[in-house]
């Protein structure tokens, strides 16, 4: 008797650990089950399938930005420039393309060249310069790609893309957007990359404990550069989408890009003190924000009172980490 009495105190905490688990775990999915079954009671329009394939096409240009910031905050970095790499990408190739008349090819090579590009120039000033924060590297970048996309445009938009380039936006298999089949192959590379290699790991590490990964060896300033290259790939690659969607480029593009990248992949699970974060997390948040988004639009909530809900989120997905990073040291 008295052995289950003394064992039914340890069954109780084994039980809350493991709800605490499923939570962290499973949060930011059980979120996305909430926001969709409010909204299905709010508005008839919701649980449609346009509507449904229409929030795959419209996160499909976050969801690409936020796997790039991912990789910056797993290091507990941060990348601002996403936005404005992503304008300087595609008004570049719209100046190649449509102004220049070169072939599409040739402009989807500037584009992601020029994101490659930007991102290198990112990760090589943070490294090199020992600048003390990505968050100086990066700010530094926006303002330069933001501003060269507007002098080499003069601040004018440019369209009439061919169909081969606005096809990753604008066509679809079926019911479902290529784009959002592209974000589902380009999460599955991520996954493999960061779970089943050895840059992966090391991404994770440097976040982690970034004093003992360089203790063991491991160049921190090789993995940053990778991580910032990446992320501005991915910017310009959500570009090409953005171009498809809209068949236009114009400079301004992005503008707020990296604020809704960084809520996506904070609600998502990954933490801003770094070496924490899934790929599968950061697109259910990704489909949070088109969701939320959506919702709002289908309840005639004004674009200030979004950008107001949106920043709400944005804190509260914040606190909720900081929230959850107490505990954890508590529990030690």
């Amino acid at each position: 008797m008295s052995m289950n009495l003394q064992a039914l105190p340890a069954d109780t905490n084994s039980s809350k650990t493991r709800i605490k688990d499923i939570f962290k775990k499973m949060g930011a999915l059980i979120g996305l089950v909430v926001l969709c079954t409010t909204l299905t009671f709010l508005s008839p329009h919701f649980l449609t399938m346009d509507n449904i394939m229409n929030i795959a096409r419209q996160s499909s240009i976050n969801s690409l930005i936020a796997l790039g910031m991912l990789l910056s905050i797993l290091t507990a970095g941060i990348d601002l420039s996403v936005g404005s790499i992503l304008a300087l990408s595609i008004v570049l190739m719209g100046i190649v393309v449509v102004k220049m008349g070169m072939s599409p090819i040739i402009g989807i090579a500037v584009c992601l060249g020029v994101g490659l590009l930007l991102g290198l120039i990112n990760g090589l000033t943070l490294t090199k310069m020992s600048l003390p924060h990505p968050f100086i590297s990066t700010l530094g970048t926006m303002n330069v790609a933001r501003g060269l996309a507007l002098i080499v445009t003069a601040a004018s938009p440019i369209s009439n893309f061919p169909p081969s380039i606005q096809f990753l936006g604008a066509a679809f298999v079926g019911p479902v957007p290529v784009s959002f089949l592209l974000v589902l192959f380009v999460y599955g590379l991520f996954h493999v990359f960061l779970n089943y290699t050895t840059v992966g790991r090391y991404i994770y590490a440097v976040g982690g404990n970034p004093e003992a990964t360089r203790l063991s060896g491991i160049s921190i300033d090789k993995v940053l550069i990778i991580v910032y290259t990446i992320s501005g790939f991915m910017a310009a690659l959500a570009g090409l989408l953005l171009v498809g969607r809209v068949n236009a480029a114009y400079p301004l593009a992005g503008l707020g890009y990296e604020f809704d990248a960084i809520a996506a992949t904070i609600i998502g699970g990954a933490s801003f003190l770094g070496g924490e974060g899934t790929v599968w997390g950061t697109l259910i948040g990704a489909l949070i924000m088109a969701v939320l988004r959506n919702g709002l639009n289908l309840l005639s909530v004004s674009s200030e009172m979004q950008t107001v809900a949106i920043g709400i989120v944005i804190i509260l997905a914040v606190y909720i980490d900081v929230l959850r990073h107490k505990a954890a040291k508590k529990a030690k």
